[in-house]
């Protein structure tokens, strides 16, 4: 039995609605001159690159505009030198959505301990502190703004990888609600379901002190702090996600769901993830479905399976959205979130089957033994699985909820 846990967070956290004003008053607390900003085509486009850039009007500043969904590795690389040829960087910002986040970590962590990206793949193989880093998130969904990880794309060896240290947590997140008001319906959908999905997951993981692992780790299970921090990212994000799928310019919906999505964050950078995530996985490298799309669309399946293990977690989930469930037991309640998970999947537009997505109804014993390959998240979820079990939630997900 594991006898402690700890909580790690991003150092800085501002927030609100013009909160983008901030940034020069963060930079010079680094006392930083020459500034890069990792973004993509999407943040240029939308404009949004150019409303940062008017406040850094004191600082000298190098874009890099390249960055691309789970990034390749040598994006990092490419982004360091081009930038070290205009200037000394002494600060970087990620601006975007989780994967210009994700390479901001990397090009960070370059730029302060040197070496290839694949010098750190895995948990724990950063040596120290990295190069100051500041996210500014335009997504309500990764969390990626306080999270410990990054996902690369390693095209020479042909996998998605990983690398995890609570290193790579930014240093000061910003969190403006205005940069998301550009955002599409389905990307608001899936980056919405995928932060509701970090939050359940997060508040149901096994508990600390039972997950059977030696060693440090950084998704250590539930503990007192991860649970406020889920139900609180719950609370916020099941009332406001549609509205803000439906209403794209609702502010008041766009600053909901951005905080749940940084508290879901917060949750699941220490409690981790579990089943869903897991099964994501192997499903992505099936489909073209986005991941926030799997996990939500996977979310009510295992939400469901865990109920056995986990019903007083999921029970607590429906009454921090629906206080007259407190007249009801646990088992009522939790019934009552799996159906409310549904229902929101068709609100927000989203595929509620893996037949929808496309996925070949054969491939699903494989998926099923891939997902439990997946061992730092499967040994957070509190019902234990197997492939047989995995391959009937996989089969029950591929019919629809009247199956579930």
């Amino acid at each position: 039995m594991r006898t402690s846990w700890s909580v790690n967070s991003t150092e800085e956290i501002r927030f609100g609605a013009g909160a983008v004003q901030e940034l020069p008053d963060l930079c010079r607390k680094f006392d930083a001159e020459n500034i890069v900003i990792v973004t993509d085509q999407g943040i240029v486009n939308a404009g949004i690159l150019e409303k940062v850039e008017a406040v850094m009007a004191e600082f000298k500043v190098f874009v890099y505009d390249k960055a691309l969904p789970e990034p390749p590795v040598e994006s990092a690389v490419e982004c360091l030198e081009a930038a070290k040829s205009e200037m000394h960087p002494d600060l970087i910002i990620g601006l975007g959505g989780g994967s210009s986040i994700d390479l901001a970590k990397v090009v960070a962590l370059l730029l302060e301990h040197g070496g290839a990206p694949e010098d750190y793949y895995g948990e724990h193989q950063v040596p120290g502190p990295v190069a100051p880093l500041i996210a500014i998130p335009t997504t309500a969904g990764t969390g990626s703004e306080v999270t410990s990880v990054t996902v690369l794309t390693d095209k020479k060896k042909q996998i998605k990888t990983g690398i995890s240290a609570n290193e790579l947590r930014p240093k000061a997140a910003l969190l403006d609600p205005e940069l998301t008001l550009k955002l599409p319906a389905y990307v608001t959908a899936c980056s919405g379901i995928d932060a509701l999905s970090h939050a359940v997951e997060a508040l149901t993981a096994k508990e600390s002190s039972y997950i059977e692992a030696e060693g440090k780790l950084l998704f250590q299970g539930a503990n007192p702090i991860s649970d406020a921090l889920a139900l609180q990212a719950i609370k916020h994000i099941v009332p406001n996600l549609a509205l803000a799928v439906h209403q794209g310019s609702n502010l008041e919906a766009r600053k909901e769901m951005m905080l749940g999505s940084l508290l879901a964050g917060q949750a699941f950078s220490n409690a981790g993830t579990a089943a869903a995530h897991a099964l994501a996985y192997p499903i992505g490298g099936r489909t073209s479905s986005p991941h926030g799309e799997l996990t939500g669309l996977l979310l009510p399946y295992v939400v469901d399976f865990n109920r056995p293990a986990a019903k007083g977690k999921i029970a607590e989930a429906e009454r921090a959205v629906n206080p007259q469930s407190a007249l009801i037991d646990d088992d009522e309640a939790a019934l009552l979130f799996v159906e409310r998970l549904f229902e929101l999947l068709e609100d927000i537009g989203l595929p509620v089957t893996l037949e929808e997505i496309g996925l070949d109804e054969a491939a699903l014993p494989d998926v099923a033994e891939q997902a439990l390959n997946v061992a730092r998240l499967v040994r957070n979820n509190p019902r234990k699985p197997d492939v047989k079990s995995f391959t009937a939630l996989l089969e029950r997900a591929y019919r629809g909820r009247e199956y579930a």
